[in-house]
């Protein structure tokens, strides 16, 4: 490391530098310099604070959480696919078939949204923001195996530039970015967001599709009153179920929350009332029970769709979420409050994970602004009783 750490700094970084050939571009050169090692800055006087731990490391472990999600989705493309097919295949069959089809859509995700960043860093003289690091892989995760590659690309960019840069970047922006690219593919591309698009159909010569078959997601089965054709609980629970590339298993998904919450980057308090707002909009729509979509037991919404990997992975974005504590349990409950109540009382969008947190994300700072705001009032009601009067 010591090696690679001279040859960098005396062989590449001088191009770089004030006067150097290459100067104009040591802002993507500092972006990869950092990734690999911190650099041995520090303060030269006064006191200060030094931690292991940067913005960049913090990304890597939220990466590090997603990949429970991201393997266990690449085997689950692989295994609607031979299902709908018909055909028992072995394990690694359906991994690399899964393989062959997400991690393209993963490569044109980070090839695009990083373009962008390194070319707004350049313009703006800034430093690359780490935060797509994060973005880069939630995108591949939340959309279907069947999106063109041109269509991820086109989502990347307009989440990036619209969802970031014209905000100032990471840090500024006041919408989940890879939501924002969602949101983007839903409303210009519905045909390729909704129906039967969840699972890869493309068949070879000689092959076709099993006899009835279905591609329907379990939110789809009940929006069209189909209770009777959705999977089992340990089927939902474990993911074996069509839907968006990483948001079928609540069990990756869950390592994914403990990872998180053990290295203290994502919040328990935000995911834990996410979890609560859908379990009390799912029991207040038992007690009216006017059709089979509100009478289902309200767990059943966790399991589902995306309620999971929102929860987790797209409610705890630490900048557009709410930043006081008893801001993050108000924001995470109606964020499973509206996402229920979307679900249900929506026929048109069945799944309402990444409407509910859009809005939330917009009403984040009044929250914390309202919570911020009680608590100064609690306190100059505390200091009255002890005001002292000074007589003459």
């Amino acid at each position: 490391m010591k090696a690679l750490i001279q040859f960098v700094e005396k062989k590449i970084q001088p191009n770089f530098e004030s006067g150097g050939k290459l100067h104009k571009f040591h802002r993507s050169f500092e972006a990869f310099q950092t990734f690999l090692y911190v650099k041995g800055d520090v303060t030269r006087q006064g006191s200060h604070i030094r931690d292991a731990i940067d913005m960049k490391r913090t990304m890597f472990h939220v990466v590090i959480a997603l990949v429970p999600a991201l393997l266990f989705g690449m085997w689950n493309v692989g295994l609607q696919h031979y299902i709908a097919l018909g055909m028992d295949v072995t394990f690694w069959n359906e991994f690399w078939f899964g393989f062959i089809r997400v991690f393209p859509i993963v490569v044109v995700s980070y090839v695009t949204g990083l373009a962008v960043e390194f070319i707004f860093a350049e313009i703006r003289n800034h430093e690359v923001n780490e935060g797509f690091l994060v973005s880069g892989m939630l995108i591949p995760l939340i959309v279907p195996v069947t999106t063109p590659l041109w269509m991820v690309a086109l989502a990347t960019i307009f989440a990036v530039i619209i969802g970031k840069e014209v905000f100032g970047g990471t840090g500024m922006n006041i919408l989940n970015p890879a939501l924002l690219a969602r949101a983007f593919l839903f409303f210009a591309y519905p045909a390729y967001m909704s129906g039967e698009v969840w699972i890869n159909t493309t068949l070879r010569e000689g092959q076709q599709l099993v006899d009835g078959f279905s591609g329907a997601t379990p939110l789809a089965m009940l929006a069209s009153n189909e209770v009777q054709q959705l999977p089992s609980v340990l089927e939902m629970f474990l993911g074996t179920i069509p839907g968006s590339i990483g948001e079928t298993s609540t069990v990756a998904i869950l390592i994914g929350a403990v990872i998180l919450v053990t290295t203290g980057v994502g919040s328990l308090r935000i995911m834990l009332s996410v979890v609560a707002g859908g379990l009390l909009m799912g029991g207040v729509l038992n007690l009216f029970s006017v059709n089979e979509f509100m009478a289902i037991p309200p767990y059943y919404h966790l399991i589902m769709g995306g309620f999971a990997f929102g929860a987790v992975f797209m409610a705890t974005d630490p900048v557009t979420a709410s930043q006081t504590p008893k801001g993050k349990y108000i924001y995470g409950l109606l964020i499973g409050v509206f996402t229920v109540l979307i679900r249900v009382l929506n026929p048109a969008y069945p799944e309402g994970m990444m409407l509910a947190i859009l809005l939330m994300n917009v009403f984040a700072p009044l929250i914390d602004h309202y919570v911020v705001e009680a608590n100064m009032k609690r306190r100059i009601k505390r200091m009255k009783p002890s005001t002292v009067k000074v007589q003459a």
